[in-house]
């Protein structure tokens, strides 16, 4: 298939959480490249960048003053 040697990596950017939530996201998100492009487990990287509260913002004030 077409692009089938590229490796897809999925970024998500989020505010910590624990890390059976995350172990479970990485799972969902690897199970949904594998159905959708009907690829192996193991060509799906997902790459998860935690950002403190007062290291962003939303609405023009940081999330840590909410």
């Amino acid at each position: 298939a077409q692009g089938s040697s590229v490796m897809p990596i999925v970024t998500i950017q989020q505010g910590p959480r624990d890390i059976e939530l995350k172990r479970d996201l990485v799972k969902r998100v690897t199970d949904a490249f594998v159905d959708a492009y009907r690829i192996p487990a193991e060509t799906v990287q997902v790459w998860i960048h935690e950002v403190p509260a007062d290291s962003w913002g939303a609405a023009g004030r940081l999330v840590a003053d909410k």
